[in-house]
């Protein structure tokens, strides 16, 4: 039986800013606490648009997992490991590219997208193309039925789930797969498996989605089903063969509220952002150099904060009365620009404080985090020969 399993991946850019914070780590640090978690550097995929230059990749990821740690990813709870050292990503991506028609990889809408927004660079090449069938395979070889994203990433795990159900149906059709589903259904007992067969109906027939969670629930009540019965089981609820690959759902998330220095989304690229460890009074001079309401031109000219990018600030970390205090503020010229900044700048702070005093121990011992990493590589591995296993199996492939 599959467990409830959450991956996510990150490419490794280098030390990550606030916008990252807000807009992928909280929610990993929540995560951790309810699921069983993977978290990934996606240092492959850092390849397919910088293989040009990929001398910076290996201190990258080391600066990124730090980040990770200081923001409180705890690796007590979550599984930290990097992409290219458990090879069997590699191995499953490449029996996936054997089945997977070349028009599924060209109409991903970010292939295009990104070679229109990287037209300095030659992404020309099988790497790129073949990109979106490596993430697939990141999420299918640890069997992870929840993937966080956001809404522009939901393609791409559609994309995925058409992999998994195109690769069931060509190799879960095991020898007298429907003799040995029907045996299956009867150790439901007669109840059950005319429940079973119901739901299945509802789904295959009708398109109603809640029946496979139905249909999954049942099936969880029976003590002693078999994992092999549980995957025949599965597949025939879906009409494929039976379930090898798991089909990943996406855990929708919150786009990131953290807008940079000059009210445009924070960006590297934009040239925006305060790292998540910056020291305070590097983060106090941007914070006071920021822009303001450009009709304040003296200080006792009145504003309006809807068009100030401090004000967006003080929406991520102000309270009401704080913001209170600056609407009315700004709009009478009650106070100026300087004072206006001070509580962003606090409330900045005060959110770095423990990711830098969590930091600092990796950063006096940096053998701690290779030692997360390698304890993580591991423990990816363990899963990921296991799903290996069955592909093989499944492919003919098995030599035993």
């Amino acid at each position: 039986m599959y467990q409830e399993r959450v991956l996510s991946g990150m490419r490794p850019t280098g030390s990550l800013h606030l916008g990252h914070y807000h807009g992928v780590l909280k929610n990993w640090v929540r995560l951790q606490h309810d699921y069983p978690c993977l978290f990934f550097v996606a240092d492959w995929h850092a390849l397919t648009t910088h293989y040009d230059d990929p001398q910076g990749i290996e201190k990258a990821t080391w600066d990124m997992v730090i980040d990770w740690l200081a923001a409180g990813v705890d690796p007590e709870q979550a599984t930290l490991f990097i992409q290219s050292q458990v090879p069997e990503h590699a191995e499953l991506h490449l029996l996936l590219s054997m089945m997977t028609p070349l028009g599924w990889l060209e109409r991903v809408p970010t292939y295009k997208d990104q070679q229109e927004k990287l037209e300095s660079k030659d992404l020309s090449t099988y790497g790129f193309l073949g990109y979106p069938l490596l993430q697939s395979a990141d999420i299918l070889i640890y069997r992870a039925d929840k993937v966080p994203v956001g809404e522009d990433q939901v393609p791409h795990i559609e994309f995925s789930r058409e992999i998994a159900r195109r690769f069931n149906h060509l190799y879960g059709r095991e020898p007298n797969f429907e003799e040995k589903v029907q045996a299956a259904i009867k150790s439901l007992g007669s109840k059950r498996a005319r429940s079973y067969e119901h739901f299945r109906t509802r789904f295959q027939q009708d398109g109603d989605a809640t029946a496979i969670a139905k249909a999954h629930a049942l099936m969880d009540e029976v003590e002693g089903l078999s994992h092999e019965d549980r995957e025949r089981l599965c597949g025939h609820l879906e009409g494929t063969g039976k379930m090898i690959l798991v089909e990943p759902g996406a855990l929708l998330t919150e786009a990131s509220k953290m807008p940079g220095l000059d009210g445009h989304k924070m960006s590297k690229s934009y040239n925006n952002t305060i790292t998540l460890r910056e020291d305070e009074a590097s983060v106090t001079q941007k914070i006071k150099r920021m822009p303001t309401d450009t009709n304040r031109v003296r200080r006792t000219d009145p504003g309006d904060p809807s068009r100030c990018p401090v004000w967006q600030l003080h929406e991520v970390y102000s309270d009401d009365t704080t913001k209170e205090w600056v609407q009315a503020g700004c709009r009478s010229a009650g106070i100026g620009c300087i004072e206006c900044k001070q509580p962003v700048i606090d409330g900045i702070l005060k959110e770095q404080a423990p990711m830098r005093e969590r930091a600092q121990r990796y950063l006096d011992q940096p053998a701690l985090v290779r030692e997360i990493i390698a304890d993580g590589n591991e423990k990816a591995r363990c899963l990921a020969r296991a799903t290996m296993t069955d592909v093989r199996q499944a492919m003919g492939l098995n030599y035993r």
